[in-house]
């Protein structure tokens, strides 16, 4: 039977995946490539990627699910990825630089406050519903105008990474809704499409890819993208969109009321809308599905904590250190942790912001350390769920999806620190308790 299965592929800030399955969502085939990514961190609050193994990863996992069943039994492909990101390429399709990465990357603060200046903090939360902060696409392209401005006359395309794949499988040059909505300000998020004043101001001449739906057929596999990555040529591709939508839709947080918390490298936070709410503190975005409207929030670390944690510890097994961390009393006995190892996102998008361990003793251990961190960022989330949860979009139920659901440990503690229970779907990919190999953000 031909052109029976979908193949979709996640590409995360940490590693990749992918899954065959079909139209009815069962699930044939999935792998997760067991070398993990590489993110580069040149300078404090910058944070890159080089975008080549974004189409690595994309081949080989294509490659290893297509021979399982046939390339004619893949029916379409379509790409998540880490996102908003600014990759920036020449005419054809070279990137000549590494990819600048989501709200981690906190470089662009000068220019966002340059931006906002001169757009009007009030005009941008009303076009765009949500304010420039370091999640923004367009500070960034204004920081490498003014500290590249090499690299920014080389170039002749921007993408994301969904989109960019969705261009080296297709030769298309597009841009998801999604997506777009979080290259404030160059999208409207009522009219839903560029905003041509802002776009020309802050892009220049730089083309203006097309726009369309994640789940809409934007082209096909070439002739060259078949013969390395083994599907068939004028296989259908999806335009595809940020990873955390995308985890939110397959999840199951799909009416409004519903919330996903992922806990993947950074703990993100999507909830579907009523309406639009415009918000200074929240990012609002058009969601997946034409129509839908979403506010979302993202701190700036969790997986990559506990990871650090367990490394600065000798590498010990995770599961070792969530039985300690489970030992540990409630308040780890005293000891104190405030998660702000890389800056933090929401609510204070403070790219200065630091670390805290407080009422370290002799007497702590390892586990209470662990316990510390799964504490920490709790209470980071009993934060952001206070601004998320409004009279006009209550916060209904809560769907908790990535590695560090596993062990049920710590979604325990968010809720113990919340008085929130979460509903956890059954993981089909991925990795256990805590690691940052599930979801990117």
């Amino acid at each position: 039977m031909s052109g029976q299965y979908l193949l979709g592929i996640d590409l995360g800030t940490a590693s990749s995946k992918g899954v065959l399955a079909t139209p009815d969502g069962d699930i044939v085939a999935t792998m997760t490539l067991p070398r993990p990514h590489s993110m580069s961190l040149p300078a404090p609050g910058w944070a890159e990627m080089d975008s080549g193994t974004w189409w690595e990863d994309v081949v080989e996992i294509s490659r290893e699910l297509t021979e399982r069943v046939g390339s004619d039994a893949v029916a379409a492909i379509t790409v998540s990825g880490v996102g908003p990101c600014l990759l920036l390429t020449d005419a054809a399709g070279a990137p000549v630089r590494p990819a600048i990465l989501y709200g981690i990357d906190m470089r662009a603060t000068a220019e966002i406050d340059e931006l906002t200046r001169r757009l009007g903090a009030a005009a941008v939360l009303e076009r765009c519903a949500t304010p420039l902060t370091t999640q923004a696409v367009g500070p960034k392209a204004l920081w490498v105008q003014r500290h590249e401005p090499e690299t920014w006359d080389r170039a002749a395309r921007w993408f994301n990474s969904s989109s960019y794949v969705a261009f080296r499988l297709t030769g298309e040059y597009i841009l998801d809704h999604h997506t777009a909505s979080q290259s404030v300000p160059l999208y409207d998020i009522h009219s839903e499409s560029w905003h041509q004043p802002w776009y020309d101001q802050v892009m220049g001449s730089m083309p203006q890819p097309r726009l369309a739906w994640p789940a809409e057929v934007v082209g096909s596999v070439t002739a060259r993208a078949a013969e390395q990555t083994g599907l068939r040529p004028g296989t259908p591709v999806c335009a595809g969109t940020v990873d955390a939508w995308a985890e939110a839709l397959s999840g199951g947080a799909r009416k409004p009321g519903d919330l996903m918390l992922m806990y993947g490298s950074t703990m993100f936070f999507v909830q579907q809308l009523r309406a639009v709410a415009p918000h200074p503190q929240l990012w609002n975005t058009v969601g997946v599905e034409p129509g839908s409207r979403c506010l979302a929030a993202g701190m700036s670390t969790s997986g990559s904590l506990t990871d650090w944690l367990r490394q600065l510890v000798g590498g010990v097994p995770f599961e070792t250190l969530v039985e300690e961390a489970a030992a540990a009393p409630a308040g780890a006995d005293g000891l104190l942790l405030l998660p702000y190892f890389a800056g933090e996102r929401t609510p204070i998008f403070d790219r200065h912001a630091r670390g805290v361990i407080a009422g370290l003793t002799l007497r702590h251990r390892r586990g209470h350390l662990f316990r510390a961190v799964y504490e920490g960022i709790a209470f980071g989330i009993r934060q952001i769920l206070e601004l998320l949860d409004t009279p006009a979009n209550p916060v209904q139920r809560l769907v908790a999806v990535g590695g560090g659901t596993q062990g049920r440990l710590w979604t325990q503690i968010v809720s113990d620190v919340t008085g929130r229970e979460q509903d956890v779907p059954e993981q089909t990919i991925g990795a256990s308790y805590g690691r940052p190999d599930v979801g990117n953000r």
